[in-house]
């Protein structure tokens, strides 16, 4: 479980392809202080396994499914992912909560600046849109962030000078795709409804 608040913004430092899915190294940096073999990181909102570790560089195994559902096989070397160490008991709650499973994936459609805030405006399926409401969470690789608008054709943020500069988020342009985790409890209530109409 994680938080959606980023850590850092880490580096690719190796990817190789294993069969139909990838091995991916990043650098932690400082952040991996404590960090074993077997733990749950969050990269670009993606719950990875961390099967391997050299200094402060983490290994991470991702198959076909996650390729096909994250952007994270898109990443090049030395470009950076956010990432987030998972939730422990008794830690401050100060985004909402998050799994780490990526519902899918959204297209930035058109970024507006004022100043030195921005808005974000983002394609997505339509099953993901019905699972978002204005003023409600949504997770952006990684990001926890409150939903302006939502409808069934777009959605919308507006991302703080900190959220800018802290995360990669700040870096995305127009036709960039991002991971989207909608939240948890949207999907339940999605699915109690289901379950009533029947």
């Amino acid at each position: 479980m994680f938080t959606g608040l980023v850590e850092a913004k880490v580096p690719l430092v190796e990817s190789l392809f294993e069969g139909a899915g990838k091995r991916m190294g990043f650098d932690l940096g400082l952040i991996c202080d404590g960090v074993r073999i077997g733990d749950s990181i969050a990269i670009n909102g993606c719950c990875l396994t961390v099967v391997a570790m050299e200094g402060t560089t983490c290994w991470f195994e991702m198959g076909a499914e996650t390729l096909s559902r994250t952007s994270l096989g898109k990443l090049e070397i030395s470009q950076t992912a956010n990432c987030e160490r998972s939730l422990k008991v008794g830690d401050r709650m100060g985004g909402h909560f998050v799994t780490g499973h990526i519902d899918g994936q959204g297209t930035l459609e058109r970024r507006r600046d004022e100043g030195v805030w921005s808005y974000f405006y983002f394609q997505a399926p339509l099953n993901l849109l019905r699972q978002m409401a204005s003023k409600g969470s949504i997770t952006i690789d990684g990001v926890s962030l409150t939903l302006v608008d939502a409808n069934d054709r777009f959605f919308s943020v507006a991302l703080i000078p900190h959220t800018l500069v802290n995360t990669t988020l700040g870096s995305q342009q127009v036709g960039d795709t991002v991971n989207i985790e909608t939240d948890i409890l949207a999907k339940y209530a999605q699915r109690a409804m289901v379950e009533k109409s029947r």
